[in-house]
C-alpha cells in the first residue's frame, strides 16, 4: 500500500514538472523565460504568446494537477470514503507533489511557475470537499479580477480563502475537526507557497507597479518606433530581442564616445 502511494507521489511530481508554457513557447519559436515576466506559467504565456495560448497553457496546467490526484483516488479506492484516516495524508501528498513539481521542476533547475493553475487542478481532483472549496476560491478570483484586474493579487487572495472554505464546507457536511485537519494543513501550505512564489509581485504591488490585465509591461507587445505593423505573439519575441540588441549597441557607443 505504501509503495503504491509513493509511486503515485513520484508520478504526480513528474507530471507537475512538465512546463507546458515553455513547451508551447518553444513550438512558437519563443523562449518565454526570456520575455515578459520570465515566468513559465499561463499568465506569462498569454502575455508573450497571445491569449489563446495562455488559455491552452492554463487548461493543461490544471489538468496536470487534477489527473494525478483523481487517478490516485480511484485506484487506491479513497474517493468515496469518509473515514480516510492516515490515507488522507498520502492522497494529499499526491496533490502537494504535483504543485511542487510545477513550482520546482527538476528539468528547469527547479525554477518553475507559481502554482496557481496546478493548485486549482489538484483541488478539483478531491471530490467533493476540496472541489467545492476550489469553486469558492474561483469565485473569489473572478471577483478580485473584476474589481482590480490584477492577476497576482486575485491569485493570492483566492488561495488564502481555501483553508476557511474547507473548514466551513467540511463542518456543514458534518465532518469532525480531526478529519478536516489534514486538508486544512495542506491547503494552508499550498496558499503559503502561492504567496511566497508571488513575492516579486507583492513588491510591485506595494510600489504601484504591478500591471493590470490589458496593460502591457514596459516593452511587452510593443513594436519598434515607426513600424505600424501589428505585433503578433511570434514576432513579439524577435522584436524584444531587437530592442535589447539596440540598447546594448547604444550603450556600447556611449562608452566609446566617453
Amino acid at each position: 500500500m505504501v509503495t503504491h502511494w509513493l509511486i503515485f507521489i513520484a508520478a504526480a511530481y513528474l507530471a507537475g514538472s512538465i512546463s507546458f508554457a515553455l513547451l508551447i513557447g518553444k513550438m512558437r519559436g519563443v523562449d518565454i523565460r526570456k520575455h515578459g515576466s520570465g515566468n513559465v506559467g499561463a499568465t506569462n504565456a498569454g502575455r508573450v504568446l497571445g491569449r489563446k495560448w495562455g488559455i491552452l497553457c492554463f487548461v493543461l496546467d490544471v489538468a496536470k494537477g487534477a489527473l494525478p490526484v483523481a487517478i490516485a483516488g480511484v485506484v487506491m479506492d479513497v474517493t468515496s470514503r469518509a473515514d480516510l484516516g492516515a490515507e488522507a495524508w498520502w492522497w494529499l501528498g499526491v496533490a502537494v507533489a504535483a504543485v511542487v513539481g510545477h513550482m520546482f521542476p527538476v528539468w528547469l533547475k527547479f525554477k518553475g511557475g507559481k502554482g496557481v493553475a496546478t493548485g486549482l487542478g489538484v483541488l478539483l481532483g478531491f471530490w467533493p470537499l476540496l472541489t467545492l472549496a476550489a469553486v469558492v476560491a474561483a469565485v473569489v478570483w473572478i471577483a478580485m479580477m473584476l474589481a482590480f484586474r490584477i492577476v497576482s493579487l486575485a491569485s493570492m487572495i483566492a488561495s488564502m480563502t481555501l483553508p476557511p472554505a474547507v473548514a466551513i464546507i467540511g463542518r456543514m457536511r458534518g465532518s469532525e475537526w480531526a478529519d478536516l485537519l489534514p486538508f486544512l494543513i495542506v491547503t494552508a501550505t499550498l496558499a503559503g507557497l502561492v504567496v511566497i512564489r508571488h513575492r516579486s509581485n507583492v513588491k510591485r504591488l506595494l510600489a504601484g507597479e504591478e500591471p493590470t490585465v490589458g496593460q502591457a509591461k514596459a516593452h511587452d507587445h510593443m513594436p519598434p518606433a515607426g513600424d505600424s505593423t501589428p505585433s503578433t505573439p511570434s514576432n513579439t519575441a524577435h522584436e524584444l530581442d531587437a530592442i535589447e540588441a539596440d540598447d546594448a549597441t547604444a550603450s556600447g557607443s556611449q562608452r566609446t564616445q566617453a
